[in-house]
């Protein structure tokens, strides 16, 4: 199985290397990312495009989830100066940067939709000291954004961490998050996206976590039975380009890239008002047995204790640069506080 994604590393990167020419001299900028066209991380990148190409003669070429493989594909590929702008969520990144895992430490992000819009605009932490630590692995982040509220789905309801008890859920290979779900009294079970869905058909697998549009669009409720919303999390992601490749433009170029990558935040920011309910409603519509929970502050009560240890690990697995980050990340969500 090795050997076979590297030589799919290996063919993906050949493929893409030999579509257009080198970096310094394209006019046509490539750009991967996670999801299909249609998805939050689609809308994203097709707004980008959009601007991009309405402000200079540069063409940016997409390439949705599975074009050029997995995830850790992308961003090796990124990361060599392959792609030009890479669109990844830091549950892979956390790998690469550890400090990225603080979007894994369970209630910590807000669950109202403007004070969470309003964090990401203002952050501190997002948009300045992030933007270091990426720097110094070879990318410019270019802006991080909210993607929605996180559920998990299971075979059977969940009001408590003991519900967990043997339940294997799979989740990005991310270590925090493997903690998290550790602490929820499950077992972690990290799995390549592409087998999700075959995992729970066959129950090597029992549950998975992502937003609600995601759930939909992968279909992941005709393999499972419940939807419940834990209140634990909202899924982010970022954009990034190859930090050389940037560095490299003209500042006229800079700046159409940063006002591109801008007008698209603002634009699925706007986008996802009333994403999650209407997926929701698709789902039930699809298959009206499927049971949605919504736990009460009591039953969050009991995940909310089991996040205190995850927020230590979080700070054990990345020392004081990440509990630097980590505190900066709560000043700035006090600043956005209602």
């Amino acid at each position: 199985m090795k050997t076979n994604r590297t030589a799919l590393r290996s063919l993906c990167a050949f493929a893409a290397m030999a579509m257009v020419p080198a970096i310094s001299q394209a006019d046509t900028w490539r750009y991967a990312f996670e999801e299909s066209i249609t998805d939050v991380q689609g809308v994203f990148a097709t707004r980008f495009k959009e601007e991009v190409e309405a402000n200079s003669d540069h063409e940016i070429q997409l390439f949705p989830y599975g074009t050029l493989g997995e995830s850790a594909d992308i961003m090796e590929q990124a990361q060599a100066g392959i792609l030009q702008f890479v669109n990844q969520s830091p549950g892979f990144t956390g790998a690469l940067i550890p400090e990225a895992q603080v979007f894994f430490v369970p209630y910590l992000l807000p669950e109202d939709h403007d004070s969470l819009s309003a964090f990401f605009s203002q952050s501190k932490a997002i948009n300045e000291d992030f933007k270091r630590i990426y720097a110094d692995n070879g990318l410019e982040l270019l802006n991080m954004y909210p993607e929605g509220e996180v559920a998990l789905t299971t075979k059977h309801e969940v009001h408590s961490p003991a519900d967990l008890d043997q339940v294997k859920v799979r989740v990005m290979t991310n270590p925090l998050l493997v903690e998290a779900y550790k602490a929820f009294g499950a077992t972690p079970t990290p799995l390549p996206w592409g087998e999700v869905y075959g995992g729970l058909q066959t129950n090597i697998i029992q549950g998975q976590e992502n937003p609600v549009f995601y759930i939909e669009s992968a279909k992941i409720y005709e393999v499972t039975d419940v939807i419940t919303f834990l209140g634990h999390n909202n899924f982010t992601t970022a954009i990034m380009a190859n930090k050389d490749f940037f560095d490299g433009l003209s500042e006229e170029d800079q700046a159409v890239i940063t006002a591109a990558s801008q007008s698209a935040f603002d634009h699925i920011i706007e986008y996802q008002k009333g994403l999650s309910e209407q997926s929701l409603e698709k789902i039930l519509a699809a298959k009206p047995e499927m049971k949605v929970l919504t736990l009460s502050e009591e039953e969050r009560q009991a995940f909310r204790d089991a996040a205190a240890e995850v927020e230590a690990k979080f700070i054990d697995m990345t020392g004081d640069s990440g509990k630097a980050i980590l505190e900066q990340f709560k000043k700035d969500l006090e600043a956005v506080s209602p």
